[in-house]
């Protein structure tokens, strides 16, 4: 599956590059998943993979109190697109896949 995984995301805002964590795994065939960042763990909603577009939504309360939504595109172990707040603008996002290594289990 092109989304599952474990995936290393920087959300480049006008504060400044934000480092965040978002894990997607199916659960009874749907996608799910949940964000680590800023000392939050966050439910993500509307999770939908459509080809290689993957788009959802998170609520966040650090720095700001924010209801997020993503659009990215996948590209085998890479990810790029965007980040919007409401009517604020829009922030870059890249990301990578986070690969398993030998004997360590994750």
């Amino acid at each position: 599956m092109p989304a599952e995984g474990t995936w290393d995301l920087t959300v480049s805002t006008p504060i400044g590059s934000i480092e965040a964590v978002a894990e997607f795994h199916r659960e009874d065939g749907v996608l799910v998943g949940t964000a680590h960042g800023a000392g939050e763990d966050v439910p993500l909603s509307d999770v939908v993979l459509d080809g290689d577009r993957l788009t959802w939504r998170q609520a966040i309360t650090r720095p700001l109190r924010l209801n997020l939504a993503f659009a990215v595109t996948i590209d085998g172990d890479t990810l790029a697109g965007s980040s919007r707040a409401g009517r604020l603008p829009a922030s870059k996002v890249t990301g990578e896949r986070r690969t398993l290594r030998a004997g360590t289990g994750h």
